[in-house]
């Protein structure tokens, strides 16, 4: 049985090889084009990520503009209610004052 393995192993093997030639041979581009064209695809790749990368960056910048925009509106907001509740304390306070 092990002898069986050893032969199918060397027949991958050869396989692998033929096909590796096949391949060389047959090859649509010299070796040069085929460098060029994968460094062609590399930069494309590059540019891709760097424009996804900016345009999410600049999302991401919106979205704290607009956290930052609804923060100062909530602040000024509690800070109206504060005055607001505050002024009415002082009247209500002023009025007791004065029924005594």
């Amino acid at each position: 049985m092990s002898d069986r393995d050893g032969n199918s192993f060397v027949w991958f093997l050869a396989g692998l090889g033929v096909g590796a030639l096949v391949g060389v041979l047959y090859a649509p581009r010299a070796g040069s084009e085929t460098r060029e064209v994968l460094r062609s695809k590399a930069e494309e790749g590059r540019d891709y990520v760097r424009d996804r990368a900016r345009q999410a960056r600049d999302q991401a910048s919106g979205w704290v503009d607009r956290g930052r925009d609804v923060v100062n509106q909530q602040k000024d907001q509690f800070r109206a209610a504060y005055e607001a509740g505050r002024q009415a304390y002082q009247e209500a306070t002023a009025d007791t004052s004065k029924n005594l």
